[in-house]
C-alpha cells in the first residue's frame, strides 16, 4: 500500500515493523492526514493479518510529540467548535481500533511519547521504553486546557491504577523510562543497544498484560472510584480555580462517569470536548504554545553554538546559570575571587543535579562540565561570557574593560544585568558593539525565559548569536531594545509597587495577595516581592521611575536588612522555604483591577516605545517572564478579549 507517514516492513520473525516518519515534519505529530492513514493502515491489517506489529520512530527527535497542536490553533481562529470535536473523536475512534486489534502490538518508545504519542502507545499491548535523557512519556493536554481525548483518561488509570494515573493527568507531568517502569506503565526500560531485541522477544514471549492490585482495582473501577475523584477535586482546586482552569476537573469527571470515552458526555456538559474547546481558556492556553513556538523559532538559520561558557560572579543568579549552562551539556568555567565564594554555587548544582538526574553517571558527567575558576582564565577560552555580578555600573563597567582584553574576537560579551542599560555599561568597551544583554530570572532552572538585550551599539550578529545560545540551553529568548527595567521588569515594576502602596494603607499582605490570585496570578505580588528579593525589586523600581518614593513598609525593611526569602524575613516570614501566612479575609471590590491595571498601563507604553516590537512576543514575555495568568493569554491579548467582549 502507498504511506506518506508510515514505512512497512516485515522481518524473519514474521514481526510487522511500522516506522513513524511524518512527512516533511522534524519531529512526529498526530495530525489528521496521519491519522486518517493511520486508520487506513489498520484497515490493510484487517483484510491481511499480521503476526504482530511494532511502532517505533524513525526520527532521531523521537516518538511521537502528540498531537498536532497547530490544528487547535486554526481551530481557534475560526472558532469552529464542530472540527475541534471531530477531530478529537476521530482519534479517540482510530486508537480504539488499534486497542481491538487481535494480533499483539507493542510501542517501542525511542524519545519523547506525549499526549497524542502517548495514548498511541497506551492503546498497544505492550510498550518499550528506551532509557535515555529524551524519553519523557506524559499527557501534557491539561497544560493546554484540554483534556487527553484519544483514550488516555481511560487506558492510563487502568494501566497504573487512578491515583497514580491522576497525578500525571492533572499536572501534566512527565516519567522517564525507569519511572515508567516502576509504574508499570512500559513493560520494559532498556538502554539503546538492545531496544530492538527486547522488543522481539517481549512479542515472541507475549507475557500476560498487566492487571491492577485488588486494592488498586477497588480504587480505580470499585466503590471507592468516587472517593478518588472527590480526592482528586481537593487537590487541584488547592493550584487551580475551576473558573480559570476547568481542564483538570474536566478530566476528573470524564474518568468517574464516562470511563474517559470522549463521544459519552452531552455536549453541554463541563467534561465535553466541546465545552472545554468553547472555553477562553484553552484557546488561550493553545495560543500561548504558539507563542512558546514563536520564540523558540527566532533561533532557527543561526549558525553558532557555545562549547564554552565562562560566567564571571558565583552568586546565587551567576552561580545557577552557570550550572544549567553544564547541564544542558556545555563546558562552563565559574569565576569569582576564591574558592570559598564559588563552593556554594557548586553545592547548589549537586543538588539540582541529582533532583533533576537521578542517575550517578549523568550527575557525574554535568559536574564535570562545571569548573571553579578563580584566576578567569577560562575567559580566554569561551565562545560566550556572561557577567553576573552586584548592579552596580562602576564595578560592572571594570569587568567589561579588562575582558574586551582578553577575551576572543569572536566571543558573546554579555551582562546579566536586570535594570542598567547597556549603553552606559558599553562606554567601558573599545568596540562597544559587542556588549549584548543575556537576562535570566530568579529561580534560573524554573524560568523559561530570558531577555537578549540590544543595545543602541548592538551588532545585530552579536544579538543572532545571543538568540541561538539561549534556545541552545533549551530557554526562551525575548528579543527586547535596551530600556530601563527592559520588558519584564518593565511592566512589573508598577505592578509590584501598586502592592507596595496598598500594603501603606493598612491592607493586609494577604488579601493583596488574594486579589492578584483571583485574577490568575500564579503568585501575589507581596509574595513575589519577598522571593525576587526587596533589594532587587528596590534597585528596580529605582531604575524604571528614578523619582518615585520608596513605599514606606519596603524602605522599613530594606534598612533592617530583611530582604525576603533569601534572609528568612521580607514582608512574610520564611520558614523551611514557605511564607507564613495568615487567613486571608475578603478581597475589597475593585482591588484586583487596581493592582493589575498598572501593568497593563506600563505594557501598552512600553510596546509602543518598541521595547518589545512584536504584541505576540510582549504577551508571551509577561507569561514566560512574570507569570502574568496564562489562561488570558497575556496583557496586550487579554485587553484585547476585554474590549471585544
Amino acid at each position: 500500500m502507498n504511506l506518506t507517514h508510515f514505512k512497512l516492513r516485515a522481518d524473519d520473525s514474521q514481526i510487522t515493523w511500522v516506522g513513524i516518519d511524518v512527512a516533511g515534519e522534524s519531529v512526529n505529530t498526530m495530525g489528521t492526514p496521519v491519522l486518517d492513514e493511520l486508520n487506513s493502515l489498520l484497515d490493510h491489517f484487517e483484510k491481511e493479518p499480521p503476526k504482530s506489529v511494532v511502532f517505533y520512530s524513525e526520527k532521531t527527535s523521537g516518538f511521537i510529540a502528540g498531537a498536532n497542536v497547530n490544528e487547535f490553533v486554526e481551530i481557534g481562529k475560526t472558532n469552529d467548535l464542530n472540527a475541534a470535536e471531530a477531530l478529537v473523536k476521530r482519534g479517540y475512534d482510530v486508537y480504539e481500533r488499534l486497542a481491538n486489534t487481535k494480533y499483539p502490538t507493542l510501542a517501542l518508545i525511542n524519545g519523547f511519547a506525549l499526549g497524542g504519542g502517548l495514548e498511541l502507545a497506551l492503546a498497544c499491548r505492550y510498550r518499550v521504553a528506551v532509557d535515555m535523557p529524551s524519553t519523557k512519556l506524559g499527557l501534557p493536554e491539561v497544560m493546554l486546557g484540554i483534556l487527553p481525548g484519544w483514550g488516555g483518561v481511560k487506558r492510563l488509570p487502568q494501566l497504573i491504577g487512578a491515583p497514580a494515573a491522576m497525578d500525571y493527568l492533572l499536572a501534566g507531568k512527565t516519567a522517564s523510562a525507569k519511572t515508567a517502569k516502576k509504574l508499570g506503565l512500559v513493560d520494559e526500560a532498556v538502554p539503546p543497544r538492545i531496544m530492538w531485541n527486547t522488543a522481539i522477544g517481549v512479542l515472541k514471549a507475549q507475557p500476560p498484560v498487566r492487571k491492577l492490585s485488588f486494592a488498586q482495582n477497588m480504587l480505580t473501577n470499585g466503590f471507592l472510584r468516587s472517593f478518588v475523584a472527590s480526592q482528586a477535586k481537593k487537590t487541584v482546586a488547592k493550584k487551580a480555580r475551576r473558573e480559570h482552569y476547568p481542564s483538570p476537573y474536566a478530566i476528573i469527571d470524564l474518568w468517574q462517569k464516562y470511563n474517559g470515552d470522549v463521544h459519552k458526555p452531552s455536549a453541554d456538559e463541563a467534561c465535553s470536548v466541546r465545552s472545554l474547546i468553547s472555553h477562553p481558556t484553552a484557546m488561550n492556553l493553545i495560543r500561548v504554545f504558539g507563542l512558546r513556538e514563536q520564540l523558540k523559532a527566532q533561533a532557527k538559520g543561526i549558525d553558532f553554538k557555545a562549547q564554552h561558557v565562562h560566567v564571571i560572579g558565583a552568586g546565587v543568579m551567576g552561580g545557577d546559570i552557570a550550572a544549567w549552562c553544564a547541564l544542558r551539556g556545555i563546558r562552563v568555567t565559574l569565576q569569582d575571587l576564591d574558592a570559598a565564594r564559588i563552593a556554594p554555587a557548586i553545592k547548589r548544582a549537586a543538588e539540582m543535579y541529582k533532583k533533576r538526574l537521578r542517575d550517578e553517571r549523568r550527575i557525574r558527567d554535568a559536574m564535570d562540565l562545571l569548573q571553579p575558576d578563580t584566576t578567569g582564565d577560562g575567559a580566554t577560552k569561551a565562545d560566550v561570557i556572561i557577567e553576573a555580578i552586584v548592579e552596580n555600573l562602576s564595578v560592572k563597567q571594570k569587568v567589561f574593560a579588562e575582558l574586551e582584553a582578553k577575551a576572543r574576537p569572536d566571543a558573546v560579551l554579555a551582562t546579566n544585568t536586570s535594570s542598567i542599560p547597556l549603553e552606559q555599561i558599553a562606554t567601558a568597551l573599545k568596540e562597544p558593539s559587542r556588549l549584548v544583554g543575556i537576562h535570566f530570572f530568579n529561580p534560573v532552572a524554573q524560568m523559561m525565559l530570558v531577555e537578549v538585550i540590544s543595545g543602541a551599539q548592538t551588532d545585530p550578529e552579536v544579538a543572532r548569536k545571543a538568540t541561538a545560545f539561549v534556545d541552545q540551553i533549551d530557554k526562551l529568548p525575548l528579543a527586547c531594545k535596551s530600556a530601563p527595567g527592559f520588558w519584564v521588569n518593565r511592566i512589573l515594576a508598577p505592578y509590584l509597587g501598586e502592592a507596595m502602596r496598598c500594603l501603606d494603607e493598612g491592607i493586609a499582605a494577604e488579601i493583596i495577595d488574594e486579589a492578584a490570585l483571583a485574577f490568575g496570578m500564579p503568585m501575589g505580588p507581596i509574595e513575589l516581592a519577598d522571593v525576587v528579593g526587596l533589594d532587587v525589586c528596590a534597585a528596580v523600581g529605582q531604575t524604571v521611575t528614578p523619582d518615585a518614593k520608596a513605599p514606606q513598609k519596603l524602605q522599613s525593611l530594606l534598612e533592617a536588612k530583611s530582604l525576603g526569602k533569601k534572609t528568612g524575613k521580607g514582608f512574610y516570614t520564611w520558614v523551611n522555604g514557605k511564607a507564613q501566612k495568615n487567613s486571608a479575609g475578603a478581597v475589597p471590590t475593585g482591588l484586583t483591577d487596581r493592582l493589575i491595571q498598572p501593568m497593563l498601563n506600563e505594557a501598552n507604553k512600553a510596546l509602543a516605545e518598541g521595547v518589545v516590537t512584536n504584541p505576540d512576543h510582549a504577551d508571551a514575555g509577561a507569561i514566560f517572564g512574570c507569570g502574568f495568568a496564562p489562561f488570558r493569554g497575556g496583557p496586550i491579548n487579554f485587553q484585547r478579549a476585554t474590549r471585544h467582549a
